[in-house]
């Protein structure tokens, strides 16, 4: 069975291809975005196989 680590990291929606890119070099799947405490910040949410 496959278990699962979890992450979420704040995105700015300025640079948000970057910072998606970086962590899916990283090996993270995007799972889901939603809307951050600011009014140009979201927060997305990565799931990664654990090793």
């Amino acid at each position: 069975m496959t278990t699962w680590e979890y992450m979420t990291a704040p995105l700015l929606i300025h640079a948000t291809k970057q910072i998606l890119d970086n962590f899916g070099a990283d090996g993270w799947e995007l799972v889901q975005v939603v809307p951050g405490p600011g009014a140009e910040q979201l927060v997305a949410y990565f799931k990664r196989a654990k090793q």
